[in-house]
């Protein structure tokens, strides 16, 4: 049999040459000193702090602008992964805390350029972080987790000293200065191309860069095609260094066999987004170099709608709960690849870790469900629609195909609908879908961080709108805990809290498949789960 990848033999050939041949140039770098990585999303903005900046936008602006900081790494399970807890400085070369938490003051290295060969000063720092909390950006909602939300608070002390003021301390102020919006511009450069209707210059950066990062952006073809071209002159590494690749070519190929075959055939280097069965057929022939890491900052749910019946009464929830079929959801929708966050042991009903996500302890018990039914006043079941986005097709499509003859089981008549993504982003604004599947992603991945955006308050991210003023005012009140006993006592309890309200079942930490040339080596997992073009090193 033909693997399914093949059959779009024209058009890989055509993307290869694409590939292989951007455009004239007499300097180009040779094949193996390219990385080339395709992906099925769209590069559309080069300023990641724009509404509808879309996740390839932000590795992207990974390597051409650079943060204050940056996350660390560690191996886990023999991974490469980023990690929060290990702060190290990128355009910091070191930094005291004072005034019991409160005041924050950064050096910056004295070597530190943009790309035009100009220093970074501390004026470039805060009209960057100024322009962050003010503009109408995506930046001013996340910075606000780490307590920076006015440029009152941001002071130039000379060249390269810079001040943080926080009202109280904040145990993600510094971690929110490494995410992806944090970026520092080149702030004369960028103020040239702003307008009074446009004074963060929002409208050029869209298309031009302003930064000092690893790579800058040699054509840039929105939603198709970005190459990058190497600044020698950076060497902010992990290790001081520069990064090894002189160019990347980074391409839109939509389907996901096409790209699949063009790692497997050499034509390209990495992708990161090939559906599960592709990367279980590419790793039996064993032509490609497959990293499988489960994204322990990402989280798929069921997620019942809590303000809507009969999902407000927490025994609907709890019957539901144990009727999943959780083992048959697992294979099917990721042939196993990935943690699960189910068939968990809790002694006394009590989380066993401070962590989040952990796994809970729930199971399918068909008879438990019958008796939450019961309880509830449901003991003949109902009907109810359940829904999931076109996007996320090939792994919710079996779930829902599973999940309806499961709950048919206990009487629950379960009609699937599969909805436009526009659509459905809508439908979750607006709290209208009763039952659902979707991800959540922490790129700050603490205990309180995940439960105050994606189960407190009248917004986007707490998809069931669970309300619970005991468990918002802990969750509020950890974030500024400094006593790391007591906030691990705190997080046990919001862990426990919220299994048994369970306004949503956390089912699984998928994996992030890296696809790579064999010769290709370095994949990190990063919080923005998009490939870091720094840190890939060809080995032959």
């Amino acid at each position: 049999m033909i693997p399914r990848y093949f059959k779009s033999a024209s058009l890989v050939a055509a993307i290869a040459v694409t590939l292989a041949a951007p455009g004239a140039h007499a300097a180009t770098p040779s094949r193996a000193d390219t990385l080339r990585s395709v992906t099925g999303g769209t590069t559309n903005t080069l300023d990641p702090t724009m509404p509808g900046a879309t996740r390839p936008a932000f590795g992207v602006s990974m390597s051409t602008y650079d943060r204050l900081f940056a996350f660390g790494t560690k191996v886990v399970n023999g991974h490469r992964v980023f990690d929060p807890n290990n702060l190290r400085g990128e355009l910091v070369d070191r930094y005291t805390v004072s005034d019991g938490g409160k005041v924050i003051t950064l050096v910056l290295k004295s070597d530190a350029k943009f790309q035009d060969g100009s220093p970074v000063t501390a004026n470039d720092v805060k009209w960057s972080l100024d322009r962050a909390v003010s503009a109408k950006s995506l930046a001013a909602p996340q910075l606000l987790t780490g307590s920076l939300t006015s440029p009152d608070q941001f002071k130039v002390i000379n060249d390269k000293t810079f001040q943080i003021t926080l009202p109280k301390p904040d145990r993600l102020a510094l971690p929110n200065l490494a995410v992806v919006y944090a970026i520092i511009f080149n702030s004369t450069l960028a103020k040239e191309h702003a307008t009074a209707t446009d004074p963060w210059a929002q409208e050029w950066l869209k298309t031009h860069t302003a930064g000092s990062g690893a790579y800058s952006v040699q054509q840039f073809v929105p939603g198709q095609t970005t190459i990058l071209e190497r600044n020698d002159a950076w060497n902010r590494g992990a290790d001081n260094s520069k990064a090894f690749f002189p160019r990347v070519i980074e391409q839109t190929v939509p389907d996901a066999s096409t790209r699949a075959n063009l790692v497997e055939r050499g034509d390209a280097d990495i992708a990161i987004d090939l559906q599960t069965d592709d990367v279980s057929n590419l790793g039996k022939r064993g032509k490609v170099k497959i990293d499988s890491i489960p994204q322990y900052n990402s989280v798929t749910y069921v997620v019942f709608n809590t303000k809507i019946a009969p999902f407000d009464n927490v025994n609907v929830r709890r019957a539901i709960a144990a009727a999943l079929p959780y083992k048959d959801m697992f294979q099917g929708a990721l042939f196993g690849r990935g943690a699960p966050l189910y068939g968990a042991t809790w002694k006394n009903d009590t989380a066993p870790s401070a962590a989040y996500p952990v796994a809970q302890p729930v199971k399918t018990e068909l008879a438990l469900a019958r008796k939450y039914l019961a309880d509830a006043g449901l003991p003949n079941g109902y009907k109810v629609t359940f829904s999931y986005n076109v996007s996320q097709a090939p792994t919710a499509e079996p779930m829902a195909a599973l999940i309806k003859e499961s709950l048919g089981k206990i009487g629950i008549d379960v009609t699937v609908q599969k909805l436009p993504d526009a659509e459905m982003s809508t439908d979750i604004n607006s709290k209208t879908l009763p039952f659902f599947t979707e991800q959540l992603t922490a790129w700050l991945p603490a205990t309180d961080y995940w439960y105050r955006y994606a189960y407190t308050g009248n917004q986007r991210w707490n998809y069931s709108g669970y309300a619970n003023e005991k468990f918002e005012a802990l969750a509020n009140d950890a974030r500024f805990e400094t006593d790391p006993n007591r906030y691990a006592a705190d997080a046990i309890e919001l862990n426990t809290m919220v299994y048994h309200d369970m306004p949503m079942v956390p089912l699984w930490t998928a994996s992030q498949d890296a696809v790579t040339a064999p010769t290709l080596d370095g994949f990190t997992y990063e919080f923005h789960r998009q490939v870091d073009f720094r840190v890939l090193k060809r080995t032959k």
